[in-house]
């Protein structure tokens, strides 16, 4: 079995990739990544074949999708303050990218195609726990480009019979995400100020909650449905019902370092979501034998892959 990954060489695509190594039936991997968010580093120890070029070049993804039994749609232009700034830019990568992976597997007849997309479609609802059959209301331009990602795969779905499977992530962490960026998400960025000595940084009052999801047992899902074929004409949210406050995830780190970190407070980020957490029900009913790390777990697991990335004594 041939499967695509696109964005391979990014966080999540990255873990996923050495999750598919060695699995029985997995003869082929390849990853088709423009490096514009991804990284040679991580592709330094993967056994895949790499093809260099974007989403957006229908040669490109000829080159991957030949003979493939399935994609694995990652690529994107992440993060909501990016999308403020160039905002067509997210788009394109986003919405048109995703419609040109969906074009190209239909070429290819691709017998399935699982998809990224993001708790940020949610936005402004304020129920909780998120429903997948909750109304969207998104609050940035990217979570209007996920909420295209998922709206194309079904529509595929229905039109022409492509077994898609949108998963909506939330607020993945873990090894391998990188902290040293304007747009680095909250746990690789506090993990690398706490290990660098700087106070941790934190956008409006702390108060504001998020549905942490390791890394590892996204990956997990993921293997388990391309070895299975699951698809779902519905959107599913990938992750397991926690709601953390961001000063508790302040919490949990200092009890994983031993030791009492300094925080400084900020405004509020524009389009921020004030509340996540996942309804988990969808995810159990197709994946029974699911498992998760805890939070505490999956911060141990960053702290010791980030500590060997910080020099010591800084």
């Amino acid at each position: 079995m041939k499967i695509v990954v696109t964005g391979g060489a990014g966080f999540i695509g990255s873990n996923l990739v050495r999750a598919f190594r060695g699995v029985p039936g997995i003869d082929e991997i390849v990853i088709l990544d423009d490096l514009s968010t991804g990284s040679e580093e991580n592709l330094r120890d993967l056994d895949a074949r790499f093809v260099h070029g974007s989403i957006l070049d229908p040669a490109m993804l000829d080159d991957a999708f030949s003979d493939a039994a399935s994609v694995v749609h990652l690529a994107a232009v992440p993060s909501v303050p990016r999308s403020l700034r160039d905002p067509l830019r997210s788009h394109h990568a986003n919405a048109t990218g995703t419609l040109m992976v969906l074009e190209a597997a239909r070429r290819h007849r691709v017998g399935q195609v699982i998809l990224a997309s993001s708790s940020s479609v949610y936005g402004r609802n304020p129920t909780l726990p998120k429903r997948e059959d909750l109304r969207p209301v998104p609050l940035s331009p990217y979570a209007v480009s996920k909420l295209a990602t998922e709206a194309y795969a079904i529509a595929y779905a229905s039109c022409f019979d492509l077994a898609v499977l949108p998963f909506r992530f939330f607020n993945v962490f873990g090894p391998g995400q990188s902290a040293g960026h304007a747009y680095a998400a909250v746990v690789p960025s506090f993990v690398s100020a706490a290990l660098d000595g700087r106070p941790l940084t934190i956008d409006g009052d702390g108060e504001q909650t998020r549905d942490f999801t390791f890394v590892g047992d996204v990956a997990a899902v993921i293997v388990d449905a391309v070895l299975r074929q699951v698809s779902s004409v519905d959107p599913v949210n990938l992750a397991f019902g926690s709601r953390t406050s961001v000063r508790r995830l302040v919490g949990e780190l200092e009890d994983v370092l031993g030791r009492r970190l300094d925080v400084v407070h900020r405004p509020p980020r524009a389009g921020d979501v004030r509340d996540s957490q996942a309804d988990n029900g969808a995810l159990r009913a197709l994946f029974p034998g699911v498992t998760r790390h805890t939070l505490r777990q999956g911060l141990e697991a960053t702290v010791a892959w980030m500590s060997t990335r910080v020099p010591a004594g800084r």
